[in-house]
């Protein structure tokens, strides 16, 4: 075998290992990484797989025929992953095509990018869709003063200014009551939860959770984040009451954990059997994924779900607009967690020493 040959099949070996590293079971970036791009990975391993087809066809030795065949098990097995957020599945959330009453809200999403300075993109967004509550993340102080016009039709706000990423924006039209700023797992990386009162004078929880991601430039691990929206799930499933799970989850939709906070939740996404919805990177086509996600308790239907253009931010805003039918709680299935799931919530969890901090804030 030649030089050649070997750089070749070390080439096409590239999104084997990728398909391979998530079934580690370890925390570390180096594998969790992988959970992110799954349809990229299933694009190369199809090109590798006809590349080899085509190319290696007279001299064709058994470890191309073999890396040729794990290539397309990659392939089908990526595709497989993401299956759920297409059309070929049916959707988990029941479409709401009456006309909207007053059990009905709308939110927009925006991790805004600190160094990011076209506020006026974001503005006009929010002018255009009207959203009743406005999240915006990675927000510092200037962005805070950037967003006063805001002030003037949404006067019920939330505002945590940091300059480490982690700046955290809410703007309400509705009115706000029990709020809190939490720190579940970080000192430094705040979350929101607090109440919303609907037009028809109902309360429903809502939390806002931006939690570090697994990468070299940010955390070693995904213990943190993992542990947070865990946290989430089991305050949720406890209290058992109508909820909202929004931000930039940084995970993502397909993701292990992400599909274990939903067990452990009982919460829907309403993506599933509609679209990938892809927000991140908003610089280059090819690599993007879904990182800001919309959850909600099974007591809702979706009226409306989509990416907005760009806003000078990596990530596209997204906007969802929801039904609140408790009704419909009986209809909309949920997977259950199993005695498996929880106790993989509760090793997480043990592992990242949870700090829970509370500050409550007077609206």
């Amino acid at each position: 075998m030649s030089q050649y040959d070997v750089l070749l099949i070390v080439l096409m070996g590239i999104p084997i290992l990728a398909t391979i590293l998530p079934f580690i079971r370890h925390d570390h970036w180096v594998f969790r990484v992988f959970d992110f791009p799954r349809l990229q990975i299933a694009i190369l391993s199809l090109l590798c797989f006809i590349l080899n087809l085509i190319f290696i066809q007279d001299d064709k030795t058994g470890v191309f025929l073999v890396v040729e065949c794990i290539n397309l098990v990659c392939f089908v097995y990526q595709l497989k992953e993401i299956s759920a957020y297409t059309f070929m599945v049916k959707p988990e959330v029941l479409a709401y095509k009456d006309k909207p009453t007053n059990r009905t809200i709308s939110l927009l999403i925006s991790n805004v990018l600190t160094s990011n300075r076209r506020s006026d993109l974001l503005l006009a967004q929010i002018n255009k869709w009207q959203p009743d509550i406005v999240l915006t993340l990675e927000s510092d102080k200037w962005w805070e003063i950037a967003l006063e016009p805001l002030e003037k039709v949404y006067p019920n706000s939330i505002k945590i200014p940091l300059d480490n990423l982690y700046g955290m924006h809410l703007y309400s039209r509705l009115p706000l009551r029990h709020t809190e700023v939490r720190h579940w797992v970080e000192e430094d990386i705040p979350s929101i939860v607090t109440q919303v009162q609907l037009r028809s004078g109902e309360w429903i929880d809502i939390y806002c959770l931006h939690p570090q991601p697994p990468s070299p430039a940010e955390a070693d691990t995904s213990t943190a984040r993992d542990a947070e929206l865990l946290l989430v799930g089991r305050e949720i499933a406890k209290k058992q009451r109508p909820s909202l799970v929004f931000g930039d989850l940084n995970d993502v939709a397909w993701s292990r954990t992400t599909r274990l906070f939903q067990r452990i939740s009982g919460l829907l996404d309403p993506r599933i059997g509609r679209g990938l919805y892809s927000t991140f990177n908003a610089n280059y086509r090819f690599l993007r994924w879904p990182l800001d996600h919309i959850f909600h308790s099974n007591d809702f239907m979706v009226i409306d779900i989509k990416v907005l253009p760009f806003v000078g931010s990596d990530h596209f805003p997204i906007y969802g607009r929801f039904q609140y039918a408790p009704s419909v709680g009986t209809i909309q299935e949920l997977e259950e967690a199993t005695p498996e799931d929880n106790k993989e919530a509760s090793h997480k969890i043990a592992e990242a020493e949870p700090i829970k901090e509370v500050i409550d804030t007077d609206n």
